[in-house]
């Protein structure tokens, strides 16, 4: 992936009245967190950080040009508003590049459009999974073969693409399920038995995710 600059200000506002300001003007306030230094306050707009989240996600590194002066960060953290199409609070982390971060990967399960089998449900544990590495070592996913998944097979850590690799470490335990392929109960059958065969983009997928609540208050 190309380098993905995101400019930025060094943000003055503070306290929720500035910020909510500032959102009224289609920017965002954040803050970049960086050890051993002070907390910077930023501001960015809206659109372009739209374009690099989608891009980037949060386990890639960007650039942040702030006033002009350079700045390896990582999306750590954003909060959006609960019914409103905007961004509230970004949250950046400043990278040092000799320095292990932990970093939380999003979980790609391939082959989901070759799974064929009838009256069965995958079933997805874990979206994510954090790691810890330095930066040039942090994989933007990590993947797992699911194709040749039968009733009742289930994937874990171990059966990462990143588990052997000797500069990352995984912090879940090796045995933690990704996933499942489960038999579907009655009712999911019953809901489907009008249908031909079933397609792999019609294997009903049941993610557990814990979701966030937007924060209106962040500064």
């Amino acid at each position: 992936m190309a380098d993905l600059v995101l400019n930025a200000n060094n943000r003055e506002a503070t306290g929720k009245n500035k910020v909510n300001k500032l959102r009224a003007e289609e920017l965002i306030p954040a803050v970049i967190y960086a050890k051993g230094e002070e907390n910077l306050n930023v501001q960015v707009t809206s659109r372009d950080f739209d374009k690099v989240l989608r891009q980037a996600g949060t386990s890639t590194i960007i650039t942040l040009d702030i006033d002009g002066e350079n700045k390896d960060v990582l999306i750590k953290d954003y909060q959006t508003h609960p019914y409103k199409n905007q961004y509230l609070h970004v949250d950046f982390q400043a990278i040092n590049q000799n320095e292990t971060i932990r970093v939380s990967v999003p979980v790609v399960l391939l082959g989901r459009d070759d799974l064929r089998i009838d009256d069965a449900v995958l079933v997805q544990n874990l979206d994510t999974i954090e790691v810890e590495c330095l930066p040039k070592y942090i994989p933007q996913t990590a993947e797992v073969e699911i194709s040749e998944m039968e009733i009742g097979d289930a994937k874990t850590v171990a059966d990462l693409d990143i588990f052997e690799n000797d500069n990352i470490t995984l912090l879940e335990e090796d045995d933690e399920v990704i996933c499942s392929l489960q038999e579907a109960s009655e009712e999911e059958i019953s809901e489907d038995e009008d249908g031909d065969d079933v397609d792999a983009a019609e294997v009903p997928t049941v993610e557990e995710t814990e979701g966030k609540e937007a924060n209106e208050d962040a500064e």
